[in-house]
C-alpha cells in the first residue's frame, strides 16, 4: 500500500484485526525488520509496517529532521484509519521517531515499546562523524557507509545467512536516503528530559548484547520512565526482533496484554 505525503509516495503494509499497533524500523533498514514478529502478532492485533522515507520501498525525499520521520507516522496512522491511539513500537533510529511522535502527536499515541534505542542525544563527535558520513554516502554510495553495519547490528553468534541477508538490505538503501537518516538523528533533540514526564504504559526492550545501545543504557532509560517494564533479550544483538523473534513477539504480546 502507498501513500503520498508531504511529496513523497510512502509505502507501509497494514494486516490482521484488533487494537492497532505501529512498528517503526531503525535505520538504515526497512519494514521487513519486523516479518518475524508480525507472524506471530497477527491474529489478535492490526499492525501497521511502513517503510521511513528514503528507506525500503519508500520513495527518497530532501534531508529533513527527525520530526518529519514522525509526522510521516501519523499521514500512516492516518491513511488505514487509525485516528484513535496506538501503541507505537519502534527500534534504534525508530525509537527517536517514537519518542518525537510522543512529544508532538501526543494524543495519538496509547503507549510506547522503546526497543534497542536510547533517549540521549548524539555527542557533539559522534554527530560529527553522522555528517560526514551523509556526505560520504552521497560521494561514494550506500556499501561505503553500511557494508561492514551488519557486523554490529547482530550478536556475534547470529546466522551468517541472516547476516548477508541485512547487509543486503542496508546496502540496497538509496544513498540519500542514508544521508537524510544520518543528519536526522545528529540533529535530533534530547529526549532525556522528556522521560520522567511520559505518562502512557511504556516498555524497553534491548538484546543483551547489543553494543550500540547496550542494556545498562535501556536500564537506565527504563528507570527514569514512571512505571516502565524493560526486557532484556538473551543472544540477541542491536537487531532483536530478526534475531530472537520469538522471544521479542512474546515479551510484546504480554506487554500488550497488560495494557488491555
Amino acid at each position: 500500500m502507498e501513500l503520498t505525503h508531504d511529496g513523497l509516495r510512502l509505502y507501509f503494509e497494514a494486516c490482521g484485526e484488533g487494537p492497532p499497533v505501529l512498528l517503526v524500523h531503525g535505520y538504515p533498514l526497512s519494514g521487513r525488520l519486523w516479518d518475524p514478529v508480525v507472524e506471530r502478532l497477527r491474529p489478535e492485533y492490526r499492525l501497521i509496517v511502513p517503510d521511513l522515507r528514503g528507506m525500503g520501498r519508500s520513495e527518497v525525499g530532501d534531508p529533513v529532521p527527525l520530526e518529519r520521520y514522525a509526522d510521516d507516522m501519523v499521514a500512516v496512522l492516518d491513511a488505514v484509519g487509525v485516528r484513535e491511539p496506538a501503541v507505537v513500537v519502534g527500534l534504534s533510529m525508530g525509537g527517536y521517531i517514537v519518542l518525537d511522535l510522543y512529544r508532538r502527536h501526543r494524543g495519538r499515541v496509547r503507549a510506547m515499546v522503546l526497543a534497542d534505542t536510547r533517549a540521549a542525544p548524539d555527542t557533539p563527535e559522534a554527530a560529527a562523524a553522522r555528517r560526514r558520513s551523509s556526505q560520504r554516502a552521497i560521494d561514494e554510495g550506500a556499501p561505503a557507509v553500511v557494508g561492514g553495519m551488519a557486523e554490529d547490528l547482530l550478536a556475534p553468534g547470529a546466522d551468517a545467512a541472516l547476516r548477508e541477508e541485512w547487509r543486503g538490505i542496508m546496502t540496497a538503501t538509496p544513498p540519500r536516503g542514508i544521508a537524510s537518516a544520518l543528519t536526522a538523528m545528529a540533529d535530533r533533540p534530547d529526549s532525556r528530559p522528556l522521560l520522567p514526564r511520559i505518562a502512557c504504559p511504556v516498555l524497553v526492550i534491548v538484546g543483551a548484547e547489543d553494543t550500540l545501545t547496550p542494556p545498562g543504557q535501556a536500564r537506565r532509560m527504563a528507570e527514569s520512565i514512571r512505571g516502565a517494564r524493560l526486557a532484556v533479550i538473551p543472544g540477541a544483538g542491536h537487531l532483536t526482533p530478526v534475531e530472537r523473534p520469538a522471544e521479542f513477539a512474546l515479551a510484546l504480546r504480554r506487554f500488550l496484554e497488560g495494557i488491555g
